[in-house]
């Protein structure tokens, strides 16, 4: 594969001006991610040092390898939500490594409402355990939670994909041979008692661990009976006598190491067969990215730049390159690991919908992972492109990579709008992982073609009403309705709402993608049955 030749001139007023624009946004990022996972009132901290406990990342470093990374998910969960009084959406989930296996890890924060669920909580937690099933990865759970947040039950308990799933994702896990183990840290409560209890094995401290299906008041509501919570569903009770734990341990430090010495005992993982050769650096520095991506998102740019910046030795062989120009499609080396990508370069069009539905068949036959880099305002639209097929060939770039069986993986690099979004394996096509980058946006269209469009409805509905407006009033409800749009169609607001797995820094996106596609090889995967056509 030949080295990318960089067209980038890093001292260009423009790769200036770039640069500082996208550095002000990654300390932003930061100092957000930062907040989020340290700032907590005094009080609960004072609270939970009281009860001899440790904060949820204080049990998470106690938990992982020293100097290993933890790529932590959905940071910014709810942050946008619940008037940004649940960070995170009150638990953390990552991948990291305990004993030398990779494993993912779902912690309670009790310092968030004691670790009460809000439907955001939920709403990650299924996530989490859809990436231990999809990936065959291994799960640890620090449970220290009050349970649902009942203000707000009825949007998390009845539905499909509420908190029903996660029990029903803990024994789908157990059936594929997926271990699980838990550590009760506080107490697990009705619904939540069930999380340690369909785990593999389960470890509960003295104390201030606890499992029942009713807490103390509500035994003494329903039935009379008076008794203490240990008394009810403490470590000794459910390791002595109802045998609903393995193990007693009397401090969090002393669960924390059994935990690991548990997982030391699992089989070590044995990765997907993929092309395999030795890993290298990029030539160009991945910093570089801050001064590549434009300040405004209808600017255009190269993907082959962002790729050389990525993948190793920014060596890239191009899959048609002369054909379908709107659309990148190539082979390169990811850690060692080959992969295929698919990145935009303008909008698609049937030729390059084409090429990517082929490229795609390509990669499926050959066992080759996919990554999708997404900067797309959607098909082309209009009477002669309907008339080509535009629609038909698009299908066909859906159909593909629908049903494709290895992994996928994406990063919104910047727009993200329309069918463009589903075609270029948006969260509805199940990558395996998707992030985002701060700059990206994502919506049904862009936000000036959203804003006309809408204020002429608005408009033409008043006049109905037989009112007149004035130039002014009109260009208020546009600016009103732009507003809105860009404040919900932005990445904060995306991933508040778990439309993605999390923000990253630009400079970060290689190890990001490095670590989840280790994960996605946990899982083998077929080959398809069928040759490769010519679209």
């Amino acid at each position: 594969m030949r080295c990318i030749k960089s067209n980038v001139d890093t001292q260009s007023v423009e790769f200036r001006t770039f640069e500082k624009h996208n550095k002000k946004l990654m300390a932003t990022l930061h100092a957000r991610q930062q907040k989020v996972r340290f700032d907590r009132p005094q009080r609960d901290i004072k609270r939970l040092r009281r009860q001899k406990k440790l904060l949820v990342r204080e049990r998470i470093d106690l938990l992982l390898d020293p100097g290993t990374p933890f790529l932590e998910l959905s940071t910014l969960a709810a942050n946008t939500a619940y008037e940004g009084t649940v960070p995170s959406a009150g638990v953390v989930s990552g991948i990291g490594i305990v004993n030398g296996r990779e494993v993912l890890v779902m912690a309670s924060d009790s310092s968030i409402k004691g670790g009460a669920w809000y439907p955001l909580t939920v709403k990650k937690m299924v996530r989490t355990l859809d990436i231990a099933i999809e990936n065959h990865l291994p799960m640890i759970h620090l449970v220290d939670a009050a349970g649902a947040f009942l203000p707000l039950q009825s949007g998390l308990f009845p539905d499909r994909y509420m908190a029903g799933r996660m029990f029903r994702n803990q024994c789908v896990l157990s059936a594929m041979g997926v271990k699980q183990v838990a550590l009760v840290l506080g107490h697990s409560t009705a619904g939540g008692a069930y999380v340690p209890t369909l785990c593999d094995y389960s470890v509960m401290v003295r104390g201030t661990g606890g499992v029942f299906l009713g807490g103390p008041p509500l035994v003494k509501a329903a039935t009379g009976e008076e008794v203490s919570a240990d008394e009810l569903g403490g470590a000794d009770v459910h390791g002595s006598i109802s045998g609903t734990a393995d193990y007693a341990v009397n401090s969090e430090q002393e669960g924390l190491a059994l935990v690991r010495e548990i997982v030391g005992t699992f089989p070590r993982e044995i990765k997907a067969a993929v092309e395999r050769r030795e890993s290298e650096e990029p030539y160009y520095d991945p910093r570089e990215l801050y001064g590549i991506i434009p300040d405004d998102v209808k600017k255009q740019f190269d993907m082959r730049e962002v790729i050389a910046r990525i993948f190793d030795g920014s060596r890239f062989h191009e899959f048609k390159p002369g054909y379908g120009t709107t659309v990148i499609c190539g082979f390169a080396f990811l850690y060692g690991w080959k992969v295929g990508i698919i990145g935009n370069n303008g909008v698609l069009f049937s030729d390059s919908a084409q090429k990517c539905t082929q490229f795609m068949q390509l990669c499926n036959r050959d066992r080759i992972p996919l990554v999708f880099l997404q900067n797309i305002t959607g098909f082309m639209i209009g009477k002669s492109y309907e008339h080509g097929g535009i629609t038909k060939d698009g299908s066909k770039m859906l159909m593909v990579q629908a049903n494709l069986d290895i992994p996928k993986l994406t990063i919104m690099t910047n727009g993200s709008f329309g069918a463009g979004n589903y075609a270029m394996c948006g969260r509805a096509f199940d990558a395996r992982f998707l992030f985002t980058w701060p700059n990206s946006q994502i919506s049904v269209m862009g936000m000036e073609q959203a804003a006309k469009t809408l204020t002429q409805i608005r408009i033409k509905a008043l006049q109905r009403q037989g009112k007149s407006l004035q130039d002014e009033e009109a260009q208020k409800i546009h600016d009103s309705i732009a507003q809105d749009y860009m404040e919900k169609s932005s990445a904060y607001y995306s991933t508040s709402e778990l439309w993605d797995d999390g923000i990253i820094d630009l400079a970060d996106t290689r190890k990001v993608l490095g670590i989840s596609l280790s994960v996605a090889l946990n899982r083998e995967f077929t080959e398809t049955p069928n040759g490769v056509l010519r679209i």
